[in-house]
């Protein structure tokens, strides 16, 4: 698990970040999108999403993305038990 922090710029330039912990980046993105629409913060499909893990590694991608990777095939058992939870999430 890392330590990371995910967010968006809105249409006004405002940011809105969250800290979390994730083991994986389209994880990161579903619990960082989760938490930021718990706080009325909602970056739509297609706004691009920041992830920044603690040890200064930073990813960008969009939601519209993420959701084809929980619609894609799963690797392994876990992996569909991951996009499972992840999905129900979303």
């Amino acid at each position: 698990m890392a330590r990371c922090v995910v967010s968006y710029v809105d249409t006004s330039g405002i940011r809105h970040s969250v800290e979390l912990e994730a083991d994986g980046l389209f994880e990161a993105v579903v619990l960082g999108v989760a938490a930021l629409r718990a706080h009325d913060c909602d970056p739509g499909e297609v706004c691009e999403i920041e992830v920044e893990v603690r040890k200064s590694i930073k990813h960008s991608l969009t939601l519209r993305r993420v959701r084809e990777w929980l619609q894609g095939a799963s690797k392994n058992p876990k992996e569909a038990v991951l996009k499972g939870r992840l999905r129900e999430l979303l």
